[in-house]
């Protein structure tokens, strides 16, 4: 997995998370398969097509927080994480 630190997009712009579909019991694999990328201030009520209950693994840059809901439109429980 990338770390905190090494977010950033293609072009170079910082990115707050990066959400993984695939997992593994290996460290070293376990950030694979399709990735998400949450861009700083975004605001996503539901998760983007073939997403939903998939994300295996998650990276959040510093200096963000990446904050999920249990149900859709920000409903049920919350969890937030942090670098």
């Amino acid at each position: 997995c990338p770390t905190a630190s090494d977010l950033r997009s293609v072009n170079g712009t910082r990115v707050c998370a990066q959400l993984y579909i695939d997992n593994s019991p290996y460290y070293d694999q376990c950030c694979a398969g399709d990735v998400l990328v949450v861009l700083p201030g975004s605001d996503v009520p539901y998760m983007p097509r073939g997403w939903s209950g998939r994300t295996s693994s998650l990276v959040v840059g510093t200096k963000c927080e990446l904050t999920v809901w249990s149900g859709k439109a920000k409903t049920g429980k919350k969890r937030k994480f942090s670098a």
